[in-house]
């Protein structure tokens, strides 16, 4: 079946925010307590969801979402996958940036700190997604010791796609950077993964709307590069 949901509401990593229905929605379906308590807490303190890849079996109308708990003491992180009839999403928006996540200085571990602020003002049109994120939109405890900073950009060209690699991976050697390339169309490739892949003919695990898939690099195009395969 065709679906009928809009782009906006189609793109992985972007904060969807429910109305009081749409969470009523949601706990009936509940599958266990935990869960249940989960949604009840996110409803309470008003926090977003997460959009991700749409699910094979999904309604025409169905937004797929999610939201990950913070770890418990063994570091395993539950993650609850949803569904929602699109009536019921009130707002959604582009994942954080990198200034405003700045600008959560006490969720940032003291290291990060200036190394993160170094990068920032590199000028790259960062976004960030994952635990980073999750921990400046609730204030729980979700960042360890492992763990990473998900940054996403859309490169608009493929001389900004390479300038913001070679940056990425300058400060990579502070910073435990990670994250994606969104590319047009709402493609997207691990940046580290396309860092490596330095040959036109390489291909690359892409995440697209449809699935994943593996794609020649020189197939992939920039958002507003639209006419030229996004590498130089």
């Amino acid at each position: 079946m065709m679906s009928r949901v809009p782009a906006a509401l189609r793109r992985r990593h972007h904060l969807a925010w429910l109305d009081d229905a749409g969470w009523a929605h949601l706990q009936s379906l509940a599958a266990d307590p935990r869960e249940l308590q989960a949604l009840q807490r996110w409803q309470h303190q008003r926090w977003p969801l997460v959009l991700r890849r749409a699910d094979p079996d999904a309604g025409a109308d169905e937004v797929c979402a999610g939201l990950a708990l913070p770890p418990d003491s063994d570091g395993d992180k539950l993650r609850i996958a949803l569904r929602v009839p699109q009536a019921h999403v009130r707002k959604v928006r582009a994942p954080l940036t990198l200034a405003e996540v700045m600008a959560a200085q006490p969720a940032l571990p003291g290291p990060w700190h200036l190394p993160l602020l170094a990068l920032q003002q590199a000028g790259l049109p960062l976004r960030v997604f994952g635990s980073l994120s999750w921990q400046v939109l609730t204030g729980q405890a979700y960042l360890r010791a492992q763990s990473d900073i998900d940054l996403l950009w859309q490169p608009s060209n493929s001389s900004a796609l390479e300038q913001g690699t070679r940056l990425l991976q300058r400060h990579a050697r502070d910073l435990p950077l990670d994250g994606e390339i969104l590319f047009a169309g709402g493609d997207a490739v691990a940046w580290k993964e396309w860092a490596q892949a330095d040959q036109p003919g390489a291909r690359v695990l892409v995440k697209g709307a449809g699935g994943v898939r593996l794609e020649r690099i020189d197939a992939l195009h920039c958002a507003s590069d639209q006419e030229q395969p996004c590498t130089s």
